[in-house]
């Protein structure tokens, strides 16, 4: 599906013998799930004085990667620019998922076209104008645009699966 393939992979299911999730299925639900009201995933990122920070995104993902906008004023933004280690949790009908990695802001002009076209499929009427994404509207404390793209590189995917087949696995992506 992606150029994500996992260099290590390990069942965390110690009490109930449950079997080892594959990647490909793993990543076709993330793939698959479309961001919306009601349906945020939440980043964790780190304040520059060590509190932690978390915030609702709405995501697309593409590539192998989780991309999401925010203002260049946000906390979140502060944060990244400090320190761009980060996590990305969420609670999916039947999954759960913690990402951790490192999220830049991307600048790619060919890449925000190709983000941005993913958020039209969802229904955000975004745009890319240069190196930021524009749109008439946003969630409500996203602040007026335009905003930044930022790719958060995914280094550990642990996914709990609630349906047969049940298990819990953690992969690692470098």
């Amino acid at each position: 599906m992606t150029e994500l393939k996992p260099v290590r992979t390990k069942n965390l299911d110690a009490q109930y013998g449950t079997v080892t999730l594959e990647w490909d299925r793993v990543e076709a639900v993330v793939a698959a799930f479309r961001a919306g009201p009601g349906r945020s995933w939440f980043l964790g990122t780190v304040r520059p004085d060590g509190r932690p920070h978390a915030a609702g995104i709405g995501h697309v993902w593409h590539q192998g990667a989780i991309f999401f906008t925010t203002h260049p004023e946000a906390q979140k933004t502060r944060n990244l620019l400090a320190d761009p280690r980060c996590t990305v949790s969420a609670g999916l009908p039947a999954w759960d998922f913690v990402f951790e990695g490192e999220a830049v802001r991307e600048r790619d002009q060919v890449l925000l076209a190709a983000v941005t076209a993913k958020y039209r499929e969802i229904g955000w009427p975004a745009e890319a104008q240069g190196d930021v994404v524009a749109a008439p509207y946003s969630a409500p404390s996203a602040g007026a645009g335009p905003w930044h793209l930022y790719r958060m590189t995914v280094h550990t995917v642990v996914a709990t699966a609630m349906e047969e087949p049940n298990g819990v696995t953690k992969w690692w992506f470098r």
